[in-house]
Order: C-alpha cells, then structure tokens, then sequence
C-alpha cells in the first residue's frame, strides 16, 4: 500500500475517494528528479490499484508546483536510497507522461505556484488543471540551449500550434490567465480560493461512475491515436460494453426516478 512506502521527494495523503500527491522538495522549487518521477509512478499505481480511490490530485509544497527538472540529480545519476525503481526504470520521465496521458482515473493537476518545463509537461498530461492567478506557466529550455522535447507530445495536444512554438522558441513564461486562454488550464482562481475550487471540482468527479469514468477515459486515450475511421468502430463497442454494465442500469433507472444513482462500479 503507499501508505507503507518511503517516500522522500513526495507526500501521499488519502481522503475519502481523493489521493493527493504533493511534490516535495520546496528548497528547490519541487524540481523533479528520477527519484521524484519514480515516487510518483508507484504512488500512481497504487492510487490506481485503489478500489476506493476515485480521483487523484497532483499539487505542490510550498510556493510552487514544480520548477522543472532538477539537473544536479540528473548528472549525478539519480540519488542513493529511497524506494526500488518502478518497472525496472522509475526515473524515466517520458514513462511518467505515458502514465498520465493514459491514466484510468481523473488526476487534476492544482497549480499552486509555477510551473515550469517538466512541470509544465506534469500538468499538461493530468486530466484536467486549475491553477492559482499567482502561477506563472513557461517552457524557458531554450534559454539554457535546450528544447522542451518529451512535454512537447503532451503540449501540442492543448495549445494551439502557432503558439506553441512562440513559446519555446520564445522561451516564454506565461500568467495563469493566458494559460487557461489557451487551454493549459481549465480555469484559475485566486491563491486563497484555490483550495475551495479545487475540493468542489474533485468532490463532483468522485461522485460519478467509476466504471464509466474508468473505460471512458481508456477509450478517449486509444482513440487520440487513430484515425476517424478507426475510431469510430472502437467507440461504438465500449459504448456496448458500458450499456451492459450494472451502473448504466441504475444510471438510467436513478434518472426516470429522479433520485441520485448508487453506482457499484460493476
């Protein structure tokens, strides 16, 4: 259980149906390291393994949300201690984004302080984003002579194309208004209300069917990767198969009776 593990670059605290992961390392902006990536690989995994856990929120200690990668930990290999690599390779970045772009329930990403380059791509690959008006959100690679590579598969599927390049080509930081403009977050609010938006958004997405939530968000992930054509065939089936399933049973039995739904996940 995550409960049990040594976490040291990440705290790990379930609620109700709600897990939240907390980048922690605030003395260097929670820059992310392969300790930290492969913290949060198995905290995912095991939130995802969590029949009570409906949803998963990934925030910040301390004024930001992650400052990027963290390269002194990166030339040095990685840090001694801490738990045993995730499937072999828990520092892989590029697995983490894999992970999250495929997940199979909903992780919201709260955005309480910057977000930048591989922070960016964290927020970027979580189902949906609120973020502080205070954040600042930028890909700055350029100006160190390197280029957003692995956030930029996650980033192209949100932000237009033309934009995009502006800001890495730019190197550009851009405020939390912007970011929900042009669609890096769902919405902002002020630092003191985060919190309060956050919890309402979470309490609605634990409050839906989490087999529906589960083979919903699996089909949207398979289909980003084929064409119309092929999609469509997919869809039609896993709506079969959710037609089928306990929960749509009650979902439409609640609705004619016009009572809430009591959804059993079967």
């Amino acid at each position: 259980m995550s409960e049990a593990r040594a976490y040291r670059k990440l705290i790990v605290g379930t609620a109700g149906k709600v897990t939240t992961l907390t980048l922690n390392n605030p003395e260097r902006r929670n820059a992310i390291g392969p300790e930290m990536i492969n913290e949060l690989r198995w905290a995912l995994a095991d939130a995802d393994a969590d029949a009570g856990v409906s949803v998963v929120v990934i925030t910040g200690a301390g004024k930001a949300f992650c400052a990027g990668a963290d390269f002194a930990a990166m030339s040095a290999g990685g840090e001694d201690g801490g738990l045993a690599p995730f499937d072999g390779d828990g520092g892989d970045y590029a697995k983490l984004l894999s992970t999250l772009c495929s997940y199979g329930k909903p992780v919201v990403a709260k955005v309480n302080g910057h977000a930048m380059g591989g922070g960016l791509g964290i927020v970027a690959a979580c189902t949906l984003a609120l973020g502080s008006t205070s954040a600042q959100l930028g890909t700055p690679e350029i100006d160190v002579g390197l280029w957003p590579m692995m956030i930029m598969a996650v980033l192209a599927r949100l932000v237009p194309r033309r934009r995009l390049v502006q800001m890495m080509v730019l190197g550009e930081r851009i405020e939390a208004h912007e970011a929900a403009e042009i669609g890096l977050l769902n919405e902002v609010a002020p630092p003191e209300d985060l919190d309060a938006r956050v919890d309402a958004l979470v309490a609605k997405l634990a409050g839906k069917a989490p087999l529906a939530m589960r083979r919903g968000l699996g089909a949207l992930h398979a289909q980003d990767q084929l064409k119309l054509e092929e999609a469509l065939p997919l869809l039609r089936a896993e709506l079969g198969v959710l037609l089928g399933t306990d929960d749509a049973r009650e979902g439409l039995m609640a609705f004619m009776q016009k009572r809430p739904p009591v959804w059993t996940g079967k």
